[in-house]
């Protein structure tokens, strides 16, 4: 478990928008609702709950969408990366592959299990396609030119070499 000390850092694709939230994220859970199968582009949505008090963005600004009369969705405006679900409550909701480390927080229940796929349970039985595999070399050359911001803070970003 967590503690005071511990810190979650995270962003965007992009690195335009970057957060932090210290202690320990509260509610590791996986969203089927169909809001969040949209707000995702995906089936579902992982997500964690930083305290208001403990969380702050560190660079950049999110923008906002309402997605209700209750939630408003945050994401980056530059990559369209999903970061944040804002209910209004005691804290900020954070979508958990947007973390650092996503590994390090792992959900521990299922919500709006009504939307959610059918077929999930056959996903490990599916069959492999090892030429789908990215190989050595295309791996070197895709990281030599990728414009993802690395998994941790940076001073600045992009890279003067980009600008």
């Amino acid at each position: 478990m967590a503690d005071g000390n511990t810190f979650h850092t995270g962003g965007c694709q992009c690195g335009a928008v970057r957060y932090r939230a210290k202690g320990e994220l509260g509610f590791p859970h996986v969203c089927h609702c169909r809001m969040c199968q949209k707000a995702a582009g995906n089936y579902f949505m992982p997500f964690a709950g930083a305290m208001i008090e403990n969380f702050s963005i560190t660079r950049g600004e999110p923008a906002w969408f309402q997605s209700s009369a209750t939630v408003r969705r945050g994401f980056c405006a530059a990559c369209g990366t999903p970061l944040f679900y804002d209910g209004s409550g005691d804290h900020m909701t954070i979508t958990l592959g947007s973390l650092d480390d996503p590994p390090s927080l792992k959900p521990a229940l299922q919500t709006n299990l009504t939307h959610k796929m059918s077929w999930f349970g056959e996903l490990d039985h599916l069959a492999t396609e090892p030429q789908m595999d990215t190989s050595a070399e295309e791996g070197a050359a895709i990281r030599a030119t990728s414009r993802q911001h690395p998994d941790h803070d940076t001073e600045q970003w992009p890279p003067e070499a980009w600008t």
